[in-house]
């Protein structure tokens, strides 16, 4: 979420039973086809077999742009959703699939030594992102390397034109395309028929099917379709994908805010966020 009114409620939620969850994922799929805490160390757990980190980043602008205030206190773009949203994936990664995921949420900076041991990049609320030439740089390198980035909760047109603008730095020359509906991604656990489209919890409940424009960079048109963006290396082979106009963090992070949101929305995220990350590990 991103906006003045962002997600982020620090306090530990009760996880429902993943045997629902799964069951959830796989019926509301069905149906729609019918119709900040204390960073974390970059320490790796002993037994892990999968490493994600959420990735760093400075932002443009100020008040609102670059940072916003919410819960008393000040955030900065690359951690909305913070560490919850991490943390409830990672586990329920680890239930729905054999892979043993870390389950300590990680952050690092592109310009970290450690960037290339984790296989799996995270970016959140790229609105505002502003590479620099050694980030952009490194960011390429680990692309090329074999590594693998998402990006998700950006809402319209400003947002995604930034974002491109700093992804023309880091692969020039390849052009973002539209992930197509039948493509392996969207099916590698879960049948979705397409990317959910995940509206952040405090407006779900008001009756909004989508983020309203008016809470994202100007002009913010176009927020009500969900697209799935990726560039693809020479082999056809998917290097990053953009969850755009969708909101896959909120839906983990808030899985324990009320049943009507986890049954809706969470299981959906799940099931997105489990397909595109088996996705990146098999490809």
């Amino acid at each position: 979420m991103t906006s003045a009114v962002p997600t982020g409620q620090r306090r530990r939620q009760r996880r429902r039973p993943w045997p629902a969850v799964a069951a959830l994922a796989l019926t509301t799929a069905a149906a729609v086809a019918a119709s900040r805490g204390a960073r974390q160390p970059a320490a790796f757990s002993d037994d892990a077999s999968f490493r994600f980190a959420r990735v760093e980043y400075d932002s443009e602008g100020g008040p609102q742009e670059a940072y916003y205030v919410y819960e008393g206190r000040l955030w900065q773009r690359w951690e909305t959703d913070f560490p919850q949203a991490d943390d409830n994936f990672l586990f329920r990664l680890g239930e729905i699939t054999r892979i043993r995921p870390d389950p300590r949420p990680k952050t690092l900076r592109l310009t970290d030594d450690r960037l290339f041991a984790f296989p799996f990049l995270y970016f959140s609320d790229v609105g505002w992102m502003q590479l620099s030439d050694l980030e952009a740089t490194r960011l390429g390198e680990y692309l090329a390397r074999g590594g693998f980035m998402w990006v998700d909760d950006f809402w319209g047109q400003a947002e995604w034109v930034n974002f491109e603008r700093n992804m023309r730095r880091v692969l020039p020359g390849n052009e973002w395309r539209e992930v197509p509906a039948d493509h392996p991604i969207l099916r590698t656990l879960f049948p979705l028929e397409g990317l959910p489209g995940i509206p952040a919890r405090d407006f779900a409940i008001g009756g909004w099917p989508h983020d309203p424009p008016w809470i994202h960079r100007q002009p913010a048109f176009g927020v009500e379709v969900p697209h799935l963006r990726g560039y693809f290396d020479g082999a056809e082979r998917l290097m990053a994908v953009a969850t755009l106009n969708t909101d896959l963090g909120d839906g983990w992070e808030r899985e324990g805010y009320g049943q009507w949101y986890f049954e809706r929305y969470s299981t959906l995220a799940y099931a997105a966020g489990a397909n595109i990350v088996l996705h990146a590990l098999i490809r």
